[in-house]
């Protein structure tokens, strides 16, 4: 049996041309984020690709905290969210809107416009309350995801970049299954010494090899990252860092509820009690309910 290979970040550098990249994959992580949600299929690949996208940019930076790329939107999908920890823990979930999502008619120019519409791209970087917090926001521009990270990493960065991203999501996303997401990304280094500034040939030499993957080269797990990569960039040495392993794991949890509802009002606390007596409260990012009853609401104190 070929053994998995899936749930990394594989850091390389391209040594000709001065060129550093990521490759991610995600396989179970992916699973466990789609599973309960029951996620059409377009909404499915649409956050399979941001997840993928979150993990190749999250994990060049050096920080400690949380890394989180949001999308927000006047189409079907309003909104996408995904985080990475500097620990490797990723999270995701997308709110849409079914009857807009089935009425939708086709569109030319592409699953952005189309599930989307018209809306922005923000990247935040939060290393906790000591800390200087970092947002990015960026209009939407462009046809697919990987169109809209390129005119982003345009405004904010300094590095050239280009990144190619695939989803294999199925219909059963919603029960898990063979799930498949994975990025390429490559960004061209400042130069080190004037004799570099020449290297504009090496970058789109580069470009165009990382453009002839296939998406089965990217996402079948029977291929290793390090066979990929040589595939691709041997011609030019290629040489890879420590893999870096990716995670499912939500930080909810029923204290952090706990604290949320003690931040309400006990009026509108109150608002909230189903018929039943008891107060649900569900994640959205991994789907956990948590139940407080009667009793639990009694013990817990709330603001007048």
């Amino acid at each position: 049996m070929t053994r998995r290979r899936d749930d990394f970040v594989q850091p390389f550098q391209i040594e000709a041309p001065e060129i550093r990249g990521r490759l991610v994959r995600l396989g179970p992580s992916l699973d466990a984020i789609l599973r309960g949600h029951g996620y059409p299929q377009p909404v499915a690949s649409m956050l399979a690709e941001i997840l993928v996208l979150t993990c190749v940019l999250g994990s060049g930076l050096k920080f400690d905290g949380i890394f989180t790329l949001q999308i927000h939107g006047d189409g079907p999908i309003g909104l996408v969210v995904a985080d990475l920890t500097s620990a490797g823990d990723l999270r995701g979930y997308v709110r849409y809107d079914h009857d807009r999502l089935v009425t939708a008619g086709p569109r030319p120019e592409g699953p952005v416009p189309h599930l989307i519409g018209a809306g922005r791209m923000a990247f935040t970087v939060d290393q906790g309350p000591h800390a200087e917090r970092y947002q990015g926001i960026t209009a939407l521009e462009g046809a697919t995801v990987a169109d809209c990270a390129h005119a982003h990493l345009r405004q904010s960065e300094q590095l050239e970049t280009a990144i190619i991203l695939r989803a294999a999501v199925s219909e059963a996303s919603a029960s898990g299954g063979e799930q498949r997401a994975a990025a390429l990304m490559l960004q061209r280094l400042p130069p080190r010494s004037p004799a570099l500034m020449d290297a504009e040939e090496d970058w789109r030499r580069s470009v165009a090899l990382m453009s002839s993957v296939t998406p089965e080269e990217l996402l079948d797990p029977s291929v290793a990252a390090a066979e990929v990569l040589y595939r691709l960039f041997h011609e030019d040495g290629v040489r890879m860092f420590k893999t870096r392993p990716l995670r499912h794991r939500c930080r909810c949890s029923r204290a952090r509820v706990e604290r949320t509802l003690r931040a309400f009002p006990s009026a509108e606390v109150g608002s909230f009690v189903e018929d039943d007596g008891a107060v649900r409260v569900r994640c959205e990012f991994c789907a956990a309910e948590y139940i407080f009853d009667e009793a639990d609401l009694e013990r817990l104190s709330f603001p007048q």
